[in-house]
């Protein structure tokens, strides 16, 4: 995808929030999260194929985050192995940071009146795919 189509994306989530559609069919009425792309498997990789996916990955992160910083102003930081440490000592935390926690180590936050909207790069284990995620949210990021 190019970043036209994940502004695009992003717009259609917001709007989607905001417009009092909800979810709609398989979407949840309080956040929609995409995966924006999704790199190959790095089963067979010596850690080079990876360590270049990773680059790859966070460079369109950072451009795309370029165009929303000109919308929203500079992001929020979100560390988010403090909600993983959280979640593992047994509090209940609400989607979407329960999810996102498990395989997104931070996440970018813009605020857009009621809405979040977040970047991040998932990375689920060294022989896994990364994804390009992007969130909006109505819910508010848990606290630290």
């Amino acid at each position: 995808m190019t970043t036209a189509r994940h502004l695009a994306t992003i717009d259609e989530f917001r709007a989607r929030l905001t417009g009092g559609s909800g979810g709609g069919p398989g979407l949840h009425p309080d956040f929609h999260l995409a995966e924006l792309a999704t790199s190959e498997d790095f089963r067979e990789d010596d850690g080079t194929r990876r360590a270049l996916a990773e680059e790859q990955y966070e460079a369109e992160r950072d451009g795309l985050a370029a165009l929303l910083t000109a919308r929203w102003g500079p992001p929020v930081e979100l560390d988010l192995w403090p909600v993983l440490e959280r979640s593992l000592a047994g509090e209940s935390l609400p989607d979407p940071w329960s999810t996102l926690c498990a395989h997104t180590p931070e996440l970018r936050l813009w605020r857009d009146d009621d809405l979040w909207v977040g970047l991040g790069i998932s990375r689920w284990g060294e022989e896994l795919p990364l994804q390009l995620l992007a969130l909006v949210t109505t819910a508010d990021p848990p606290q630290a």
